[in-house]
């Protein structure tokens, strides 16, 4: 059996066999991604956990306005080999008085520039959208917002530790123990395609205090208290 996550390790681990069973102990939009046919019937050697994070898009939206609520231009980070994502910002932004600013990433050599997109075009905030390369790279990512003094909301919970604003998403080490179930099942017997892929059910909101002093931002109590945690 193989278990891991991501989509840059699912993909591979999916070219290099079709009989191995693979846990996918985290992935984002499996359906679009190409790495099952559905989700109530995997129909391949794939199954695990998912998330479907176009749907928490319009979520973060709204935590950085009641954060920020002068808030108007916001600079998305973007990973330009998810094209549904950057989609679901433009359906959400209007109805909060947001215009989103694109900065579209490739690969790493890309994320100076679009900081420096994001300076140029006044940005007053940045919304981190989902991908293994902006996991990869989360410390420079998070060295640029803070470069710039841009506030950000970001994916989940190891970015805000790390110094992001805020973060809203799913649980990853609940996903992982989650995935253990799956590996159960597999062992005594159960083939991939009959097990379902589950949806992420534990969603967190981390804020970091410290990241909001130095931005010269209070946020609102009525926000702080609804955070799964503080950060001080």
């Amino acid at each position: 059996m193989i278990v891991t996550s991501g989509a840059h390790a699912v993909r591979p681990a999916q070219r290099a066999t079709s009989v191995i069973p693979i846990v996918m102990a985290i992935v984002e939009d499996p359906i679009e991604q190409g790495f099952v046919t559905s989700l109530a019937r995997p129909g391949g050697n794939l199954t695990g956990l998912s998330f479907q994070d176009s749907e928490l898009v319009t979520k973060r939206l709204q935590l950085l306005k009641e954060a920020i609520p002068e808030v108007s231009r916001v600079a998305v980070l973007w990973d330009s080999i998810r094209p549904n994502a950057f989609k679901a910002v433009e359906r959400a932004a209007p109805s909060l008085g947001i215009v989103p600013q694109v900065l579209e990433v490739r690969g790493e050599q890309d994320l100076e520039r679009a900081f420096e997109a994001a300076m140029q075009q006044r940005a007053q905030a940045v919304m981190q959208l989902a991908s293994p390369l902006f996991a990869a790279h989360r410390k420079t990512i998070l060295n640029l917002m803070a470069k710039g003094r841009l506030p950000a909301v970001c994916q989940e919970r190891t970015f805000v530790v790390d110094g992001c604003l805020m973060a809203y998403g799913p649980s990853f080490p609940d996903m992982f123990r989650r995935a253990a179930y799956y590996v159960d099942k597999i062992l005594k017997g159960a083939r991939p395609r009959d097990l379902p892929v589950e949806q992420a059910t534990k969603f967190e909101l981390v804020i970091n205090l410290k990241t909001a002093k130095a931005l010269g931002l209070t946020i609102p109590q009525s926000l702080l208290q609804r955070a799964d945690q503080v950060i001080e």
